[in-house]
């Protein structure tokens, strides 16, 4: 990896903005930090803040703060964006609201250790889409099966009679859903219009808090919303600036600079960063079947992408 510009050279921020942004692997692992975060914040809001009022406030929050940065460029770019409107709305939609507003649900019904370690499936979604455009080696989908058994094995807590009776805690099914969705946004950021990745977030944001609306007045006619409490406030401004805003555009150029189908392996750091923060910073235990399944789903990865990929490649 190429050192960053000397600050002699170049105004030092805009030299390391410069050089971040030819780096898709830190840009990458910072996401999925962040993303992993994402995880301790759904379970810090059970009791200060109701899901769908989450939800619409993050997208709120993210939006006011593309306002303020990414105006010029929306309106620079909206020749383009205008004829996508049917694209650009069920990227909002699914990859924005309906993520988050499963995620945030499954959240009061599951531990973050397996909230992280599920979103893990992305990459066997990603790998099963893959197979449509490339052609996929014995090992690569190798590596893809042992990945997704590491998520069931996760999803079953570990316990054979889970799986046979099919009762799944109802948090885990809706994580997995959730990770359908996102998996979709991925793959439909290859048909991304030409416009700035911040044009193109700030619109599909947009179409997010707009569309988490139905939910919230949902939420509120079922008796369910209650009004955030001061965490839920300050949880909200985060999962609103971070999560929300900062690292959606790294991951959307990322995906720029490398693809969606490398860009997802990378995504699948989330199930490490995620339980080690949920079990630094809210205590949760960390118990066998865990590190089991994420032993799993990273060594599916380690089969698929560098053993598969060096037979490929051969």
């Amino acid at each position: 990896m190429p050192a960053p510009p000397a600050s002699s050279t170049l105004p030092s921020t805009a030299a390391w903005r410069a050089w971040l942004d030819r780096q898709p692997a830190l840009l990458l692992i910072f996401t999925t930090l962040v993303w992993g975060s994402n995880v301790v914040a759904a379970r810090l809001a059970v009791g200060h803040v109701s899901p769908m009022m989450l939800t619409t406030a993050r997208w709120s929050v993210a939006c006011i703060a593309l306002w303020l940065v990414a105006r010029r460029q929306v309106l620079a770019a909206w020749p383009l964006l205008r004829p996508r409107w049917r694209y650009l709305t069920a990227m909002g939609v699914a990859g924005f609201t309906g993520f988050n507003a499963l995620y945030y649900t499954a959240a009061h019904h599951t531990s973050a250790v397996n909230l992280a370690i599920i979103q893990g499936v992305v990459l066997v979604l990603l790998g099963a889409a893959a197979v449509l455009r490339l052609r996929v080696g014995a090992l690569q989908a190798l590596g893809v099966l042992l990945t997704l058994a590491g998520v069931v094995v996760v999803a079953a807590r570990g316990q054979w009679s889970v799986l046979r009776a099919l009762d799944l805690n109802v948090g885990d099914l809706g994580v997995l859903l959730a990770c359908v969705l996102y998996a979709g946004y991925t793959l439909g950021l290859r048909a991304k219009p030409a416009v700035s990745p911040l044009a193109f977030f700030a619109v599909v944001a947009a179409v997010a808090a707009l569309a988490s609306l139905p939910l919230l007045a949902w939420e509120v006619a079922a008796g369910d919303f209650f009004w955030p409490t001061p965490r839920g406030w300050w949880i909200i401004v985060y999962v609103g600036l971070l999560p929300s805003f900062v690292s959606q555009i790294t991951y959307i150029r990322a995906v720029e600079l490398i693809g969606p189908a490398r860009a997802g392996v990378f995504y699948n750091l989330t199930p490490v960063f995620g339980p080690a923060l949920a079990v630094l910073l809210l205590g949760e235990p960390l118990r066998p079947y865990h590190v089991l399944g994420l032993a799993m789903v990273l060594g599916g990865i380690a089969v698929a992408e560098r053993l598969g990929g060096r037979r490929s490649d051969g």
